[in-house]
């Protein structure tokens, strides 16, 4: 079988994609950065077998981010263009001598399985081949002064996209003999290939495959990916524990000072505990008990933060994302509002979302009940979670 690897370019700056100083790589499309989104497509394919990121130095912290609990190879360091770049990752490949190398831009988010596997199959039969998307537009030439110089025929125009894939010694070759001749020019491997004199097949490319160049792009990308999770779902929770012995409360994974603590099994969490149901009841997925029941011993005063991240996790492997979180507490005390910050900080981290995404409130029963009564807190939540329809 042959020996395949891929070169996931991410050394530039992005500086087209304006409006954030975080290179365009790292910036998230429906909260996955963009790399990360490159890695998990390429890491998927079982055809793979080794997976090379190459990054500007600096970049380590955020690709370690990206890259996390992903099987790929330790990033190099890319060059002032993206065709040093590429030969920086062709030549970290070289003790491996792979038999196929795809190239792709980390700019391209959404390439997809049935693309990546189409390269492959295509280079391992001509030994060059890239994805091209056939011209709708009429394209002209035209001269330094903005005149038309001439109509192309656009049936023998393609729009190049990436993963390009060749054999690996052949562009190996090409690219450094490029550097050695001093030409920096080529906007794609392709050219490369074509310039040392390799054939290049154009296979069929994708038009979800977009390359995000400019900030209106991240708003159609999060647009596809909106559109890819149209599963829409809400999930409610309700969590109740009562008073007892202590100095403080936990609730939205928050330490409070108060006169008495929560009993529970765990930290008694109301909040935490709450929104777990509410995620789990959105997958209908059972509840917390089930996936953490009081009987077990290992969950005794257990930190509930993990209770909800294990439900977040649950999205996530569905291909889902959390697209809100609100939480409402009943009691007489303590004072919730001067928490609600920090709260609602807590768990927009736990859950892996941005702040403006969760809601807390706080209400008292008007002492009326068990929480009028003192005798305990109440916690009602609901989760919104958007899925890929199955």
């Amino acid at each position: 079988m042959a020996k395949i690897a891929a070169v996931i370019v991410a050394a530039g700056r992005g500086t087209r994609a304006t409006g954030s100083e975080v290179p365009k790589q790292f910036r998230p499309v429906g909260g996955e950065a963009v790399l990360r989104r490159c890695l998990t497509a390429f890491a998927g394919c079982g055809l793979i077998h080794t997976i090379q990121t190459v990054i500007r130095p600096g970049d380590e912290p955020r690709y370690a981010e990206a890259a996390a609990g992903l099987a790929v190879a330790p990033p190099v360091h890319g060059g002032e263009t993206r065709q040093a770049s590429v030969r920086a990752g062709l030549e970290a490949l070289a003790s491996e001598a792979p038999d196929i190398v795809l190239i792709h831009d980390a700019a391209r988010p959404f390439a997809s399985p049935v693309l990546i596997a189409r390269a492959i199959a295509a280079a391992a039969e001509t030994g060059a081949a890239i994805p091209g998307l056939a011209v709708t537009d009429t394209i002209k030439s035209i001269d330094s002064h903005g005149f038309v110089g001439e109509t192309l025929d656009r049936a023998r125009l393609r729009a190049v996209q990436t993963p390009q894939a060749f054999a690996f010694a052949p562009i190996l070759e090409a690219h450094a003999r490029a550097a050695r001749e001093g030409r920096h020019d080529f906007t794609d491997d392709a050219a490369i290939a074509e310039w040392a004199g390799m054939q290049v097949r154009v296979f069929d490319g994708e038009t979800a495959n977009i390359k995000i160049t400019h900030a209106e792009d991240f708003v159609r990308a999060e647009a596809m990916q909106l559109s890819q999770l149209s599963d829409v779902r809400t999930g409610t929770g309700i969590d109740v524990h009562a008073f007892g012995p202590g100095d403080h409360v936990m609730i939205g994974g928050v330490r409070i000072a108060h006169g008495q603590a929560l009993t529970g099994h765990s930290d008694a969490d109301v909040g935490l505990h709450a929104l777990t149901d509410a995620i789990l009841g959105a997958l209908a997925d059972g509840d917390i008990g089930s996936h953490f029941p009081p009987s077990d011993p290992q969950w005794k005063g257990a930190a509930s933060d993990r209770f909800l991240k294990f439900a977040c996790e649950r999205v996530a492997a569905r291909g889902g994302r959390i697209a809100h979180l609100d939480l409402t507490i009943v009691c007489e005390a303590p004072k919730i509002g001067p928490h609600r910050d920090a709260i609602r900080e807590t768990v927009a981290r736990i859950a892996g979302v941005t702040t403006d995404r969760v809601a807390v409130k706080a209400t008292t029963s008007e002492q009326l009940g068990f929480t009028g009564r003192r005798e305990g807190i109440a916690a009602y939540a609901t989760a919104t979670v958007r899925l890929p329809w199955s």
